[in-house]
């Protein structure tokens, strides 16, 4: 049985970068939460289910989160979360652990797979995730407005954890 894990908010980030005229960005959502269940020894039983609070973008810019709050992007106010879920944990195309799930921003949801980092050493551990979405697969930024705008956004989700 996969062991439960409740999230340290204090400790914990769920960051991306992004791109605007070639010049790069760093941004944050600083809300959001996850139920996380793992072991690595039977990753059948495991499950990761996020939820972000879309309206905690920060992107150190009052005038880009307004504007990536809007509906020519996130539309927090009609859309306020993002969600993930598993499906399943495997071996990624590099050998490491991966996590394959269903994201949705906005109203749409795709498939997406995690790179994942484990580190439990008693009843603390790390969660550390990586991918790289396509904005324009969620429907982010997608008039001629926003043609300056990169489309591939990694994301870097970092855990710190406490067995339940």
């Amino acid at each position: 049985m996969a062991r439960d894990w409740q999230v340290d908010a204090a400790k914990s980030s769920l960051t991306f970068k992004g791109s605007y005229q070639n010049g790069p960005f760093g941004g944050k959502f600083a809300k959001f939460d996850a139920a996380i269940a793992f072991d690595e020894a039977d990753l059948s039983k495991d499950k990761f289910d996020v939820t972000v609070n879309i309206a905690s973008v920060d992107t150190q810019s009052s005038e880009r989160d307004d504007t990536l709050r809007t509906s020519d992007f996130f539309d927090a106010a009609k859309f306020p979360q993002a969600h993930f879920v598993t499906q399943s944990f495997g071996k990624g195309a590099d050998g490491g652990l991966e996590a394959r799930g269903m994201l949705t921003i906005r109203d749409q949801t795709r498939p997406a797979a995690l790179k994942v980092k484990f580190v439990a050493s008693g009843d603390t551990a790390t969660l550390d995730v990586d991918t790289t979405l396509n904005r324009l697969d969620f429907g982010l930024g997608t008039g001629k407005d926003w043609i300056d705008i990169g489309k591939d956004v990694p994301v870097h989700g970092h855990l710190a954890l406490t067995g339940k």
